[in-house]
């Protein structure tokens, strides 16, 4: 029988994400937390809700709500390497949301609030989603043991 969780939770063997997951994962974690919890200087939900409100992006509450979770819970999950491909794509998206409602028009760099960091997070993102966790990893962990179930 086909394991029906193997593409979720198939990854490659290898290091080579582990910093990568650590890295955008407490990124993502930390950002989500501004946006969540007012935390590392952030403005909580009501504070996001109202500058996504003062760019277009409604209903912004519900929006702030869930770019926060998805950043907050999906930097955790990256760490934990758990559900690292669906996680990653979910992020992938996120990122591109924010280049192009936020910070395309001020260019590449960052100083000019530009879309580079945001690319950076993207692209790392993207690899996580093609290459999967790594062999550090719970998914690793958790494929090993379907593997035996099915």
């Amino acid at each position: 029988m086909i394991n029906p969780y193997n593409k979720i939770l198939e990854t490659s063997s290898g290091l080579d994400t582990l910093p990568l997951r650590a890295a955008a994962g407490g990124i993502f974690l930390a950002h989500g937390a501004q946006k969540l919890f007012g935390w590392f200087g952030g403005y909580g939900i009501e504070g996001t809700a109202g500058w996504m409100a003062s760019i277009g992006l409604e209903p912004s509450v519900l929006l702030a709500v869930l770019t926060g979770s998805v950043e907050f819970f999906g930097g955790l999950l990256l760490i934990l390497g758990l559900l690292v491909r669906p996680t990653s794509l979910v992020l992938a998206f996120t990122m591109l949301v924010a280049i192009f409602t936020v910070h395309i028009s001020n260019g590449l760099f960052m100083s000019n609030n530009g879309y580079e960091f945001a690319l950076a997070l993207l692209a790392i993102s993207t690899g996580l989603f093609i290459r999967g966790a790594g062999s550090i990893s719970l998914d690793r962990a958790l494929e090993k043991k379907l593997a035996t179930q099915f």
